[in-house]
């Protein structure tokens, strides 16, 4: 009998208090408001032995799980004033999982100079980190011209101190077809090695040193020759990497 009033009593309380609960005026809580950031990363411009200017800028805005992307990669050679962007994008990415997000977009590449040649591009991909903390961008990339061909980076952050830091990085380019216009060949297109030593004045402004050996495969390679241009080759640069 105890029990059957004790639970009756219970039932009435959680009832009543459910009541002052929806019209309670105490505790307000209001929706919190959606919160919106950005970084401007010029993630490298370097000058390098052979009189190339190398950049590569980085640049986001949005929130935790959605953001919008512009990245743009290239170089100029300061002595012919030829060079090439290799990727220009603006892509729309969505968080997936903690530390992946799924992208997607426009892009553009393209050669200046005496002879201009470019493509402009969907773009699919995706960037986050993989175990171990090596940070990856991948991305598979559909022309205008019904070409398909894709990127990958991987970098990691190897620190002596917490300035001192030590970047080994790789890119490679790939396709399943065969582009001339742009020097791309079918299968694996290239491999570059690149270590960068920057010193960390503030984590926003940190110049460096570094190399990298950069080798063309395939039909990649034939164009370079046909080009005259060297198919492996050593370079060394100086730089900056900051950020906003």
């Amino acid at each position: 009998m105890f029990k059957k009033v004790f639970s009756t009593v219970l039932l009435l309380s959680t009832l009543s208090l459910a009541e002052d609960t929806e019209t309670c005026k105490f505790y307000p809580v209001k929706k919190m408001e959606p919160l919106y950031y950005g970084q401007f990363l010029i993630d490298r411009v370097e000058y390098t032995n052979k009189d190339n200017l190398n950049y590569e800028i980085t640049t986001w805005y949005g929130g935790d799980y959605r953001r919008v992307w512009v990245e743009i990669e290239g170089e100029h050679n300061t002595k012919n004033n030829e060079g090439s962007v290799e990727k220009l994008d603006i892509l729309y990415g969505k968080l997936i999982t903690a530390f992946w997000d799924i992208r997607g977009g426009v892009g553009y590449t393209g050669t200046y100079g005496d002879i201009a040649k470019d493509r402009t591009m969907l773009v699919l991909g995706l960037k986050g980190l993989a175990p171990y903390w090596f940070e990856v961008d991948t991305n598979i990339r559909l022309t205008n011209k019904g070409e398909v061909y894709g990127d990958f980076e991987a970098e990691y952050d190897l620190l002596f101190t917490q300035r001192l830091i030590l970047q080994p990085r790789i890119d490679t380019t790939f396709s399943f077809s065969e582009i001339p216009e742009i020097g791309i060949g079918s299968g694996i297109n290239n491999i570059e090695i690149s270590f960068r030593l920057r010193y960390e004045f503030k984590r926003e402004f940190a110049p460096y040193v570094g190399f990298s050996y950069t080798k063309l495969f395939g039909k990649t390679k034939d164009y370079a020759e046909q080009a005259g241009e060297d198919t492996s080759y050593f370079s060394t640069f100086i730089g900056l990497r900051m950020w906003f």
